[in-house]
């Protein structure tokens, strides 16, 4: 897949601290419950901590109890990518940001949560900045 922001692994690594790159580059995932966003109810927008791109808006976020940010949609339908993840001996669908490809987390579907979607769109909070409203 080509991304409208390209970088070599090496601009990456030298612009992202080492956890960042972890999750964001090498598809890692931080432990849960340590997430600086996990718990947050501050009214903003999540953007890509690596490219800046808009993902996830505070509006659509929900407390899963799982340890990691939840949200149930995308700010925009093409803001992210979904691939099939067989890793971990599993199938699951991995979350990209749509613009420069970087890991965010996971979304799972039909869990039960009492949200439009019934979906959750688990993020690392690594992997994304919260850009809190002007009030």
């Amino acid at each position: 897949m080509t991304y409208e922001i390209e970088k070599p692994e090496e601009q990456w690594r030298a612009e992202l601290s080492s956890d960042e790159y972890r999750v964001l580059r090498e598809a890692g995932t931080e432990p849960a419950f340590t997430g600086e966003y996990t718990d947050t109810k501050t009214t903003g927008v999540y953007n890509c901590r690596a490219c800046g791109a808009e993902l996830f808006r505070s509006d659509t976020k929900f407390e899963s109890h799982c340890g990691w940010p939840s949200f149930y949609d995308p700010a925009q339908s093409d803001a992210v990518e979904l691939i099939e993840d067989h890793s971990m001996g599993m199938l699951r669908t991995e979350v990209r940001c749509a613009r420069c490809g970087s890991h965010l987390g996971h979304v799972f579907d039909g869990e039960g949560y009492p949200t439009p979607t019934d979906q959750r769109y688990c993020i690392n909070s690594i992997a994304v900045r919260l850009v809190p409203s002007e009030s």
